[in-house]
């Protein structure tokens, strides 16, 4: 069976640069290229900006799958970049895609898109880590809850996954929408308290992208949310384990045991991780 045509957009992003490291292991299965404003260094990517529509078509030319991750990540970002990398760079790619006849798109959403949950009880506890609040048996936040975006990063998040069920509709292109947590670049939560719930690993989201490329083309459209099986954890991971067999690797909740038995005390307490 020849190797599957993938393109990743963002490639030289930590997440794009996260997903090629885990696709590069199985050169038989998968053929990568990418796109990008820079280089990365062992890597064929095109260098280019995503609200380029030429430039775009270029790169998905001849493409199976595109794992489209570049955006401007900011959740502070202004308008005019939002517009710019986030709605028409978005756009650009799901409709070059469409007329390069790409089978299945893999697209960066954000767990942002439903934050504003997090101002509930008792999401508003687990994130300020007042645990001895929360039930035992709280809801996690699920695909089917209503949209409530942070900012405008969000909101056009949420409108790239309405558009991602356009295209699956309308065109029969295979979307599957990642709502991302946080990865950061030192692969590990954070200061923030909120980290033990919302954090997700490099190679937890790597594992979950490549489970959706993988994915049977009776998988048409779906959100998954992307993040590790943290113990504080407030979003939902079992709909991706059952669809798609995701099976996350790490839990924040090491990070701070390990910590704590090096003699750190308790970060939540301290407000540090090492």
């Amino acid at each position: 069976m020849p190797a599957t045509k993938v393109l990743i957009t963002g490639a030289a992003g930590r997440i794009g640069s996260a997903i090629w490291r885990t696709l590069e292991l199985e050169p038989r299965r998968y053929k990568l290229s990418g796109l990008d404003t820079k280089q990365a260094a062992g890597r064929a990517v095109t260098i280019g900006d995503i609200s380029e529509m030429t430039t775009v078509r270029g790169a998905v030319e001849g493409q199976e799958v595109v794992v489209h991750m570049a955006a401007d990540p900011s959740g502070h970002a202004p308008w005019e970049s939002v517009l710019r990398n986030n709605i028409i760079g978005t756009y650009n790619v799901f409709e070059a895609s469409r007329l390069a006849g790409v089978k299945r798109i893999v697209f960066a959403s954000t767990c942002q898109v439903v934050w504003n949950h997090e101002g509930d009880f008792p999401y508003s506890a687990i994130v300020e880590g007042r645990y001895n609040e929360v039930p035992a048996n709280y809801p996690l936040i699920t695909k089917d809850w209503p949209v409530r975006p942070w900012g405008l990063y969000a909101a056009a998040k949420a409108w790239g996954e309405d558009l991602g069920r356009c295209y699956s509709d309308r065109y029969g292109i295979s979307v599957v929408c990642l709502r991302i947590g946080a990865v950061n670049t030192q692969d590990k939560p954070l200061s923030s308290v909120r980290h033990f719930a919302i954090w997700c690993s490099q190679r937890d989201v790597a594992q979950l992208a490549k489970r959706c490329i993988d994915a049977p083309s009776s998988l048409k459209f779906d959100v998954f949310f992307a993040v590790s099986n943290n113990k504080w954890r407030i979003w939902d991971i079992e709909h991706a384990r059952r669809v798609v067999g995701f099976q996350p690797q790490d839990n924040a909740e090491d990070w701070r045991q390990r910590f704590e038995a090096q003699g750190g005390g308790a970060p939540v307490k301290a407000g540090i991780l090492p």
